[in-house]
């Protein structure tokens, strides 16, 4: 059970890592534009897919595909901002009408992955050599490992960005208040699109990981991953980054110490059960502001 509690430890380590990514980017788009994008999974997907063709196409390393499926998702990220968030901004309500409006985003997304790639799973067959390295009793798969390491590099790299470069600190800015920064000059418009357009690429980048690290994806999963989003931007603190991250850590620790103790169709809900406790011990999330500055 030591053996089984500890693998355990590790694989969630490694997961919510991930995870905290995930919820990350999706909290960018929230606290810059507290616009509730229900689409954020399919773009995970949609990365997945994007280093299977890249693997498929060229043979070579899927990490090299991860700039490529960075800028090219920017792009698709900035039109979406483009063509969605301006109008939605000028309603009444617009976190319900973003809601709607990606939730339709994500049904449409959805079906272009169905029509190219089928419903059938697929899987990334590439082979790391060795395949897995035994610490004690503790086996982690190498693609586990290269996962790890580069959602760590991603994470440092977006660190960096938000506290040490201009635009990261109007990001931050436009998320603690949105209206003062305008008051100073910054053009919220153009900064809201910079900040869609990085989520969007995260998130499909983070896919590009995922693909490494689970043996099969389908073009069905985005919920899945739009849940996990949501999950740990509650425990983490809706519109805070770095608090998105660490809570990805919690969740995905949780998730798979659960799977160890409890049956299967407990352990899969695991995920609501923390929402629901998080909402009602903790409405502000683990870190609150504190996260932010």
């Amino acid at each position: 059970m030591t053996t089984l509690l500890i693998q355990a430890l590790v694989t969630g380590l490694i997961l919510g890592a991930l995870y905290g990514l995930i919820g990350c980017s999706l909290t960018i788009i929230y606290g810059t534009m507290r616009i509730v994008n229900f689409s954020h999974g399919e773009f995970v997907v949609a990365g997945c897919f994007a280093v299977l063709m890249f693997f498929t196409a060229t043979g070579l390393h899927p990490l090299l595909s991860i700039p490529l499926v960075f800028v090219a998702f920017f792009l698709v990220g900035m039109c979406l901002y483009y063509l969605f968030v301006p109008r939605l901004n000028r309603g009444d309500d617009p976190e319900v009408a973003s809601f709607l409006t990606f939730y339709g985003v994500s049904l449409m997304a959805g079906a272009i992955l169905l029509y190219f790639f089928q419903a059938d799973t697929r899987s990334l067959n590439y082979v790391f050599t060795p395949s897995v390295y035994k610490i004690g009793h503790v086996f982690i798969p190498t693609a586990h490992i290269v996962a790890l390491a580069t959602g760590v590099a991603i994470i440092a790299a977006l660190t960096w960005f938000l506290y040490r470069t201009i635009y990261g600190k109007a990001l931050r800015a436009a998320i603690m208040n949105r209206d003062a920064i305008q008051i100073v000059g910054v053009n919220i418009n153009t900064l809201s699109a910079l900040a869609f357009g990085l989520a969007i690429a995260i998130a499909a980048s983070t896919g590009v990981l995922l693909a490494l690290v689970f043996p099969a994806f389908g073009p069905f999963s985005g919920m899945d991953y739009t849940l996990v989003g949501f999950v740990v931007i509650v425990l983490g603190g809706l519109g805070h980054p770095i608090g998105a991250i660490i809570g990805g850590i919690v969740f995905g620790i949780a998730e798979q110490v659960a799977i160890v103790f409890l049956p299967q169709s407990l352990s899969q809900a695991v995920g609501f059960i923390i929402l629901i406790a998080a909402i009602t011990l903790r409405p502000s999330g683990l870190f609150g502001k504190v996260a932010l500055r």
